[in-house]
């Protein structure tokens, strides 16, 4: 047995080599855990959020008739509750504290549960709200929006020839390093491996747990379920819900990841000229996969990034701790943008038939909430808008890659009830 005291020496090594190697070593960041906690907001200085002037604010309408708004506001406010008080928030190279935000929400939700006209919320908007615009990627100034749902996935608590696919819970000899505790410089930075004779390295990959029982042992199974792309897709959304065979359902939720670095499969069919790039959604992949089982464990295993999973009383939770609301919780880089806040997107969703398929796209502008990160939303350019459960969610965020623009509204200091709110 390791003792504790050579394991703490072993991962302080581990991390002046990474000090050593680290121009050529690119450390592997899981989602954050959702605990009370905004991050720093590392994009102050890089222009991603532009200030606008009250002449050039979009035309605000809601898409969904504020349906859910008053609930993903309550959820907002229950994190920004949690928080110190002195905690600040950017926008842009501006911040606002804790209070500010929360009254920012409040009184938004209070005009707009009035059934405001279209005209009278516009001008509510430009005379007490300033409005910030997300940069969008350095390519073209937009941000790309794409979705994710909650799947909902037929699965036992026992092992079965019909459900032979483990969920797998937090392996026991999984290791999570918090680098800023060694050096402010990586504030926010985590690397995640295994001790093996001693020494810190990383954690088991996707092929070695689904081919090579390398969690025998280790982790236990927190349900089994029957469709291997089924539980693939599950590790890519963070969530789901199992329906059971007594009729139970559990709520499973993002507990870890292996820390390895994402890649998309889908990438790889497209690199590899098997689904192309105009074609490519969750469900030509499904169908692909279908059509080709034999190709499945490579496929698979060409994405070393592995999710443990945990139960939860409800769900899915963002990474505020929060449960997310259908078409108002947004997935975004909490490291450069303020969590928690109101925001407005315009981008185009997809109007389905009954059998499933996509009739046309159709503008959707709406108010939402950023409550919610992941790890292939990363930088000023990304945003993930999450359609809830059911058939239509699927599609939805399967087929969802379109650009559009993304705001953040906060009230403007001099609408505050209380001074010294901003800064």
């Amino acid at each position: 047995m390791i003792s504790m005291h050579t394991s703490k020496i072993c991962i302080v090594s581990l991390f002046f080599l990474l000090l050593t190697l680290h121009g050529c070593i690119r450390i592997s960041v899981p989602p954050p855990e959702p605990v009370p906690e905004t991050a720093p907001e590392a994009g102050l200085e890089t222009g991603v959020m532009i200030k606008v002037d009250p002449e050039q604010y979009p035309r605000f309408y809601d898409d969904m008739g504020y349906d859910g708004m008053a609930r993903g506001i309550a959820k907002s406010l229950s994190y920004l509750q949690k928080l110190p008080e002195d905690r600040l928030f950017y926008f842009g190279r501006d911040s606002f504290s804790r209070d500010h935000v929360i009254e920012s929400l409040r009184r938004f939700l209070s005009f707009v549960e009035t059934a405001p006209s279209s005209q009278a919320l516009n001008a509510f908007l430009t005379e007490n709200y300033r409005l910030y615009r997300a940069r969008g990627s350095a390519e073209t100034g937009n941000m790309l929006f794409t979705g994710y749902y909650e799947p909902l996935i037929s699965g036992s608590l026992t092992r079965s020839e019909t459900y032979p696919y483990p969920i797998y819970s937090r392996p026991e000899d999984l290791v999570s390093v918090d680098l800023s505790l060694f050096s402010d410089t990586y504030e926010g930075r985590r690397i995640i491996g295994r001790l093996s004779s001693q020494t810190l390295v990383p954690y088991h990959d996707r092929e070695e747990i689904d081919f090579k029982e390398a969690l025998s042992g280790k982790a236990v199974p927190i349900a089994w379920v029957g469709d291997m792309v089924d539980l693939f897709f599950l590790h890519i959304q963070g969530s789901g819900k199992i329906s059971l065979e007594d009729g139970n359902t559990l709520n499973v939720h993002y507990d870890a990841s292996n820390g390895r670095p994402y890649r998309s499969i889908g990438q790889v069919l497209i690199e590899s000229g098997k689904i192309s790039r105009e074609e490519m959604s969750m469900q030509a992949i499904r169908e692909y996969l279908a059509k080709h089982p034999e190709e499945a464990g490579d496929i698979f295993g060409s994405n070393p990034s592995y999710i443990f999973f945990k139960i939860e009383e409800e769900g899915p939770l963002g990474c505020l701790g929060e449960s997310l609301t259908t078409g108002r919780s947004i997935a975004v880089d909490r490291s450069i943008f303020p969590m928690a806040s109101l925001s407005f997107i315009q981008t185009t969703i997809p109007v389905i038939d009954g059998n499933g398929h996509i009739q046309e796209w159709k503008d959707c502008a709406r108010f939402v909430l950023n409550q919610d990160t992941g790890g292939a939303i990363t930088g000023a350019g990304r945003a993930d808008l999450f359609f809830g459960g059911g058939p239509y969610a699927e599609v939805a965020a399967g087929h969802l890659k379109h650009e559009g623009s993304l705001f953040f509204l906060v009230l403007k200091p001099s609408h505050m009830s209380s001074p010294n709110a901003s800064r």
